[in-house]
């Protein structure tokens, strides 16, 4: 399945999150990761998101059950294209 992730937490937390979300995904903007991921992995990552929140802070997770679903336009370089090589 196909996921995007965008969180919001305070500034001095956000390498807390980037670090675990970089596992799973891969870092496209500020603040937000996409990418392809595992039943298995995405409940993983749930786990590790719901033990590192504190209060106020959030994420949201946009899940595709299928590419067919995803129209993904992007202006400029896509940050995606280097992680397909590695």
């Amino acid at each position: 399945m196909y996921v995007v992730l965008v969180y919001d937490m305070e500034a001095d937390r956000t390498q807390k999150m980037l670090r675990l979300s970089r596992r799973y995904l891969t870092h496209v903007q500020n603040s937000v990761l996409e990418g392809e991921i595992s039943a298995g992995d995405l409940e993983e990552l749930r786990g590790h998101i719901e033990a590192l929140l504190k209060d106020g802070e959030s994420v949201v997770l946009y899940e595709l059950s299928s590419d067919s679903l995803l129209n993904r336009t992007v202006y400029g370089e896509d940050p995606t294209e280097d992680s397909r090589f590695i």
